[in-house]
């Protein structure tokens, strides 16, 4: 396997797990695909033409020599320190970070969009979500904008290693996991405890609880009933508008599940009486890389585990 094919197999995985569901997202790929036909010449030349197939701005390879991948490091943030600890291991092929750099930092709010359609599949009107979360979109865009977001890539160029990151596919399949296990226990979950101790059977979540990091109650108390519960805070991009929890409240939702909240958010939540969960971010992120990683090493490719990324075999 090559760092190109490795990228299409994850690729194709964050559509298969993708919330929206792929036909979907296929939908949105075909229409991208039309509107790029229209473009003029000038337009063309500046279009990200790699989004024509993969619909996960942030998720891109970085740097490629070609080579074929036999080991791997992964990690959840990965910069200049895990890029040269790789060289200094050796014989390290590729490198691969969860949170975007490069261009796919540059491109995370494009995905953000996706988080509308999630929402409306959880009762809230498509056009409420899609102009709160717009407005998010925008902000994000704008706090991006200075980064230095090329540093890390330019790290893995001098040095010779094939680079890729790989977000939102990875929260994915963490979030089509957690929502295929809850459908499946729902029936035997009445408060938010009984929700925390669920997440507590998952290793990457059980580990996280040795070392003071597990699944914790941002909102609520354990004895609260759960009511409605999404997964609305676990993929796209990252954090939403703080405006949507007044929605939520209206439209009968009862409790989030996400991965991180900043406390303005909270507030809003607890404001609207909605209890909030945070399954936990190093944790979350695991999952979503472990069973893409599952994938990658059952084709005989050693994984190196580096930068909190909590390794987790299922196979």
């Amino acid at each position: 396997m090559n760092t190109k094919k490795i990228y299409e197999l994850i690729v194709l995985a964050g559509i298969q797990a993708d919330l929206r569901g792929s036909k979907r997202v296929k939908q949105h790929l075909n229409r991208l695909n039309e509107k790029y036909k229209k473009l003029s010449t000038k337009e063309k030349m500046e279009f990200d033409k790699e989004s024509l197939s993969n619909p996960y701005t942030d998720s891109r390879i970085l740097n490629t020599n070609g080579r074929e991948i036999k080991r791997i490091m992964a990690g959840i943030d990965i910069d200049g320190s895990e890029l040269l600890l790789a060289k200094h291991i050796g014989g390290v092929d590729l490198v691969v970070a969860h949170h975007p750099q490069g261009l796919a930092l540059a491109g995370l709010h494009e995905v953000m969009l996706m988080q509308a359609e999630i929402l409306a599949d959880y009762g809230i009107p498509i056009n409420i979500a899609q102009s709160l979360i717009k407005l998010r979109i925008s902000e994000v865009s704008r706090s991006l904008s200075p980064a230095n977001h090329s540093r890390s890539v330019d790290f893995a160029k001098i040095l010779g290693l094939d680079f890729m990151c790989v977000h939102t596919p990875a929260d994915n399949l963490a979030a089509s996991f957690l929502v295929k296990l809850y459908e499946k226990k729902k029936n035997s979950l009445e408060t938010v405890e009984d929700l925390i101790d669920l997440l507590k059977t998952i290793p990457e979540y059980s580990n996280a609880v040795k070392i003071k990091n597990g699944p914790k109650i941002f909102v609520g108390l354990p004895e609260n009933y759960l009511g409605k519960v999404v997964f609305t805070e676990i993929t796209g991009g990252t954090s939403g508008s703080k405006d949507i929890y007044e929605k939520m409240s209206h439209y009968g939702i009862g409790t989030i599940v996400g991965m991180h909240m900043s406390d303005e958010h909270r507030q809003e939540a607890e404001k609207y009486h909605i209890n909030v969960v945070i399954a936990g971010h190093m944790s979350s992120d695991s999952l979503g890389m472990n069973l893409f990683l599952d994938k990658i090493e059952k084709r005989g490719v050693e994984i190196i585990p580096v930068s909190g990324f909590i390794r987790v075999k299922r196979f």
